[in-house]
């Protein structure tokens, strides 16, 4: 007998997921961060909200926002947050592994070649060196959006190597 809250898995009493996963990302200037994750992933806007005061601040999310919800080709969300006032500056987004909380988006793509090619007019930046790295059968390449956020690069076309 199966109980309405056992998940996909079996596992009584969890929550079963209803829609693809989001991520948040906060951000200083929407249409250019909507523009770059178009533009370079094909991420297309599929809802626009402006949240009121009334909402965020009760929610826990400080004053007044714009959101942008982008969907993602392969499936899940990014969310893009403006607030009405300016946010405070990002902390540098190097080293990753040095960042407590969301670190990066990670983008899993038959190909990188075609980003890496595109990802510095779009606005990104490398912060891989080389800027494409071949590790256990994959090739993986981080670079910064064009406010600093981290986003990973990954496909299977990499060769092999020890590194764990």
């Amino acid at each position: 007998m199966t109980d309405e809250r056992t998940s996909p898995a079996g596992v009584p009493g969890r929550a079963r997921m209803t829609q693809p996963f989001e991520a948040a990302v906060v951000v200083r200037d929407l249409e250019v961060m909507e523009r770059f994750y178009g533009e370079v992933f094909g991420c297309v806007p599929v809802h626009r909200s402006h949240i009121p005061q009334a909402i965020a601040g009760p929610a826990g999310l400080g004053g007044q926002l714009c959101v942008v919800w982008l969907e993602v080709p392969s499936g899940g969300r990014i969310k893009l947050i403006r607030r009405r006032a300016s946010a405070e500056p990002f902390p540098s987004v190097v080293p990753l592994s040095e960042r407590c909380g969301l670190a990066y988006l990670t983008f899993h793509v038959d190909d990188i070649a075609p980003l890496v090619a595109v990802l510095p007019t779009a606005g990104g930046r490398p912060l891989s060196s080389p800027v494409v790295v071949s590790a256990r059968g994959r090739r993986i390449s981080f670079w910064a959006d064009p406010e600093g956020n981290g986003v990973e690069l990954v496909d299977r076309r990499g060769g092999t190597s020890d590194a764990s």
